[in-house]
């Protein structure tokens, strides 16, 4: 039986890992739409397609990779290799410029074909971060946790992306508004790499995980079979949960750095999302313990409340003026929500079969990446593009995201109660 007290050597994985794999998420899933909207195209629609292609490429990278782990009863060498060549890829990405585009293919439109080749950059770069971080690294946190911990150590991993994002904000955020983008791109790149370099002296392998038996092409579709799902019910029903969630996020999160910009007008926002970000991971780490005494369920619908309530706070924000002190103030409801949430996704570790960690990760990205991402983008760039808010630079009208897109995400985040209450009536029963 596992310790549920977890080793030093463990918790400086969990951070290594978990900090400067959101570091470069934070980038792609952010910077990298703002990188293409102020330097190739304002066209949304063109983001948007960045970001679903993304999906589907973690997606299936995660259903390959994580299924590849499980069956060489290995996930070190993945995570390791993976955020090395990761940190490369992240880098790469600020080559594609529309001026060397126009170097390399002279006849064609420098703009339409940088903005392919963007889309085809980033998937690249995701296949090595999807198979470091989502498959593998993913993999090896279900396997050396047990259900007694994963409250604390969910809501460590949980509060990451927003330690990246302040790291991001405070330390890099002034090089992209000087325009520095390959020094930014240079920057987080090699952190990455460095995260995989230190992997290889810190994290192990679960002693005694062994390789998956079975054929590896069944393997990949075991998590999709109707028999699966009838013998892990709430599983599937945590998998819904949290892809409604993610869904909602995904309507303003790759446009959400533009709205600040301009449409708030802030020429200096990195206070503003520091101090909220600060407060929103306190409230989250101060919940860590407690959920794992009282259990995950128990902060679906407070968490699910608090994040509704978030969205509506910063739409009227948005609209009402007063933005710095009530924007502190709904960015902290929102990040708070998102990060209890975030959270509970340890239920999905609690569900998942024993030995059977990596092959579920393909499905857990088709749930909580794919669907989201082919999907809350574009809702939220028709939202933009209706709203009808545009300026001029450099002679392309570009659309302005304007608040509705957070009233969108909210709306989003309503369906979400229904596979919540499931999980609720679940978890009753079993108790």
């Amino acid at each position: 039986m596992k310790s549920t007290k977890l080793s030093m050597r463990v918790w400086i994985s969990l951070i290594v890992f978990g900090l400067f794999g959101q570091l470069a998420w934070t980038v792609e899933n952010m910077y990298f739409n703002v990188y293409v909207y102020n330097t190739i195209t304002g066209n949304t629609t063109v983001i948007a397609s960045m970001v679903a292609f993304s999906a589907l490429t973690a997606t299936l990278t995660t259903l390959f990779m994580g299924a590849l782990s499980d069956k060489a009863g290995k996930r070190k060498v993945f995570i390791c290799a993976g955020y090395i060549i990761w940190g490369f890829t992240t880098f790469a990405f600020s080559l594609v410029t529309v001026h060397n585009v126009s170097l390399l293919f002279p006849a064609a439109n420098a703009v339409v074909v940088a903005g392919i080749l963007v889309v085809i950059m980033d998937c690249v770069m995701t296949f090595f971060g999807s198979t470091a971080n989502d498959a593998a690294f993913n993999a090896w946190v279900t396997d050396v946790t047990v259900p007694e911990n994963r409250g604390k150590t969910e809501t460590v991993l949980s509060i990451m992306p927003l330690l990246a994002m302040a790291v991001v904000f405070g330390a890099l955020a002034p090089l992209t508004m000087d325009g520095k983008w390959t020094l930014f791109f240079a920057i987080v790149g090699g952190l990455t790499s460095l995260g995989g370099v230190i992997g290889l002296f810190v994290i192990k392998d679960q002693p005694g995980l062994k390789a998956a038996t079975g054929n590896y092409g069944s393997n990949l579709i075991y998590g999709f079979r109707p028999s699966t799902v009838k013998v892990n019910q709430r599983l599937y029903i945590t998998f819904c949960t949290i892809g409604i969630l993610s869904m909602a996020q995904q309507v303003f999160m790759p446009y959400l750095i533009i709205y600040i910009e301009k449409y708030l007008g802030f020429t200096n926002y990195i206070p503003v999302v520091a101090v909220a970000g600060v407060i929103a991971m306190a409230l989250s780490l101060g919940f860590g313990r407690l959920m794992d005494k009282i259990g995950k369920a128990a902060f679906l619908i407070p968490s699910w409340i608090l994040l509704l309530i978030g969205f509506i706070a910063v739409y009227l924000i948005g609209n009402r003026g007063n933005q710095i002190v009530f924007g502190i103030l709904g960015g902290v409801m929102l990040g708070a929500g998102f990060l209890l949430t975030s959270a509970v996704s340890g239920l999905i570790r609690d569900f998942t079969p024993e030995s059977k960690a990596g092959q579920f990760q393909g499905v857990r990205i088709f749930f909580v990446v794919l669907l989201p991402m082919v999907t809350g983008p574009y809702i939220g760039s028709g939202v933009i593009k209706n709203t009808g808010m545009t300026y001029e630079e450099l002679g392309q009208i570009k659309p302005v995201p304007t608040p509705e897109i957070f009233l969108a995400s909210a709306v989003v985040a309503v369906f979400a109660i229904v596979p919540i209450l499931f999980l609720l009536r679940a978890a009753k029963k079993k108790n």
